[in-house]
């Protein structure tokens, strides 16, 4: 006789996830759920939410890696469970990051002889490495002042107005002025001359950027270099110079082997790098290289012994996963300097592509540099009508990711989009984004102006033609409210024509 019953609503294993109870529900935001799910549910409903991020390969405001071959996914996935800071358990991992720190310390051009033990630490990321690097030169500049008897309570760094963020955190949290140099139109790096005028005997370092993120160009670090020897002979001081070489790190050596940038500069005594940048690595790596032992003081060093050796360790982390770490030896290896320059050699044959694409639609001015990380930051030659925060919203619609944003001060009126070049955009890429760009542009020709949008809008809360909100407000509050009413627009006229995004 065939026995037979009736499935309860707590049995799932009947049913597919789409007939379960689960998807009726809406998942916890605050608070954790009372009851359990089961694995099949939680996984779909979560994978279903994250299909409305972004194609991380279309992505082409990061600079961080978004492909790796899967022979090195696997690796990675073997060592997801690993703890790196296990170096007892994990020997071999500790010695593959020792390696790293050798291999890339020499590439920099470190003086170091064939068997000689590079001083760095692989990081988190450049955020981390500078943290660092910052903290280094914070102490060793306390211990000069100290033992000379001079005040130590107001530290400061110079750098330019065209830094990351994360100079700012390391001013703030670690209590060291953040002296800027202001950019200018035309001028978006900093300008060593004014960087070392700004030099006071509390400076503890100058930080030069390899690779600007506002549009790749490689500030003058052997200029920089030569003046502050200058300034050094004539004040008695030896302030140094540390490089965040985050993004041009793994481009220089490969595509400007003559570029004087790195340790071949005597006063250059740390450089950090992203190793999931140009480095070829998911996001979770970073670098730092010191010249030599004397620019660590050796009191922010903590050492830990593992199978009868010293193994000196300073970090800001302590838990962290193994995995980007095995990451990058096995991109070292694999590629080899061969490897490496054949990638970057294709990166910048690529942003040639969509550069030369770009200026043929006579639409726009070039801001980045040739010479630098390979991306293509430019701007619009007429804002009377529409601008670029105008087209990197359009760009949504066919999937691509380009950020518009404002300069730093005092370029805050330039406008740009920025194209990032990575490893995996080919010329087949670029040449349809060239495309759908000159579709953008057509769209935008046929629309109303923005300014034509603006006065309807003042005209709608009262205001007399022709004296809009603009002699009441700043530059940046007027940009704010002119996007805000053309992102209306544009939302509204989509919906209009039932377009899907």
């Amino acid at each position: 006789m065939a026995l037979s019953r009736a499935a309860s609503e707590s049995d799932v294993s009947v049913h597919s996830t789409f007939a379960s109870r689960y998807v009726r529900t809406s998942l916890p935001r605050f608070k954790m759920a009372e009851n359990s799910i089961p694995k099949e549910a939680a996984y779909q409903i979560i994978n279903d939410e994250l299909m409305l991020d972004g194609n991380p390969r279309l992505n082409l405001a990061s600079f961080v890696t978004t492909w790796m071959e899967p022979e090195c996914d696997k690796l990675m996935m073997a060592s997801i469970n690993k703890n790196y800071v296990d170096m007892d358990e994990y020997p071999v991992t500790t010695e593959l990051q020792n390696r790293c720190v050798n291999m890339i310390a020499h590439l920099f051009n470190a003086p170091l002889g064939d068997s000689e033990a590079a001083v760095g630490v692989g990081t988190v990321g450049s955020s981390e490495a500078i943290m660092l690097a910052g903290l280094a030169f914070k102490r060793k500049w306390q211990n000069k002042r100290r033992a000379e008897g001079k005040p130590v309570d107001k530290p400061n760094i110079v750098t330019g107005a065209n830094v990351q963020v994360c100079w700012e955190k390391f001013a703030r949290y670690f209590e060291v002025e953040l002296k800027e140099v202001k950019l200018r139109e035309g001028y978006y790096v900093m300008d060593p001359e004014k960087a070392v005028e700004m030099v006071d005997e509390n400076t503890i370092c100058v930080a030069a950027i390899l690779g600007s993120t506002l549009n790749g160009e490689f500030e003058d670090v052997k200029l920089l270099n030569d003046l502050l020897i200058e300034k050094n002979k004539e004040t008695g001081w030896d302030t140094p110079i540390h490089v965040d070489a985050a993004s041009g790190g793994f481009i220089a050596p490969f595509l400007y082997p003559e570029l004087e940038w790195d340790f071949r500069l005597p006063l250059v005594k740390s450089i950090n790098v992203s190793g999931h940048k140009y480095g070829l690595v998911y996001a979770g790596i970073g670098w730092v290289i010191w010249r030599n032992t004397e620019d660590l003081p050796e009191e922010l060093i903590f050492h830990i012994n593992y199978l009868g050796a010293d193994q000196p360790t300073f970090t800001l982390n302590f838990s962290k996963g193994s995995s980007q770490v095995i990451a990058q030896y096995y991109q070292l290896i694999r590629l080899g300097f061969e490897g490496y320059k054949n990638v970057m050699e294709n990166c910048r044959e690529n942003m040639i592509v969509l550069k030369e694409g770009l200026e043929k639609t006579g639409r726009f001015n070039i801001v980045s540099k040739g010479e630098g990380v390979p991306l293509v930051a430019f701007s619009l030659k007429d804002k009377h009508r529409h601008d670029e925060f105008e087209i990197s919203d359009l760009l949504r619609r066919f999937g691509w990711i380009i950020p518009a944003y404002t300069m730093p001060p005092d370029a805050q009126h330039i406008t740009v989009l920025r194209v990032v070049i990575r490893e995996d955009f080919s010329r087949t890429l670029a040449e349809r984004l060239v495309n759908d760009i000159k579709k953008v542009l057509s769209e935008l020709d046929r629309l109303p102006s923005k300014l034509s949008s603006n006065v309807k809008a003042a005209d709608e809360d009262g205001e007399k033609p022709g004296t809009t909100l603009e002699s009441k407000k700043s530059d940046l509050e007027k940009t704010r409210e002119i996007t805000t009413i053309w992102r209306k627009f544009v939302m509204a006229r989509k919906q209009k024509m039932n377009v899907v995004c």
